[in-house]
């Protein structure tokens, strides 16, 4: 059960990362003004992937072995919502991120911020993804 566990934490440590920048740090972030939001998006973005890529691969793979460990359906389920996060990031946020990568700060206007609000629709999936695997994971430990 001590791989269970683990897996348990990296679910609830991807879905607490996802959780605040969902209704903290973006929220906070779209008060500023169109160029400075960009200017901040990005390098945050590009710290948060690849914590929250590392998270949700640790946590397939502690939940798959966890599965072979017990056998325990919900822990399968919860190893396959958190590998759900990276296709989920592929195709659907990955254009959009592409786009905001691409636009230059000069060119930072209404367009980019209305992308930026999208992004956070988006990114809400990863979180409700997480938040599901904490769930499962749950039910596996009960």
């Amino acid at each position: 059960m001590f791989v269970g566990l683990l897996a348990l934490i990296a679910a609830a440590l991807f879905t607490g990362a996802a959780f605040y920048i969902n209704f903290a740090e973006q929220p906070a972030r779209l008060t500023l003004d169109d160029r400075s939001l960009l200017a901040q998006w990005k390098p945050a973005y590009k710290r948060g992937y690849s914590m929250q890529a590392t998270l949700a691969i640790v946590g397939f793979l502690l939940g798959l072995l966890s599965w072979w460990l017990t056998g325990r359906l919900a822990f399968i389920a919860g190893a396959m919502l958190m590998v759900a996060n990276w296709p989920w990031t592929m195709f659907g946020i990955l254009p959009t991120n592409n786009i905001l990568m691409a636009t230059e700060l000069s060119d930072a206007g209404a367009h980019t911020r209305a992308l930026l609000v999208r992004w956070n629709g988006l990114h809400a999936v990863r979180t409700a993804l997480g938040g599901l695997a904490v769930v499962s994971f749950l039910v596996a430990l009960w």
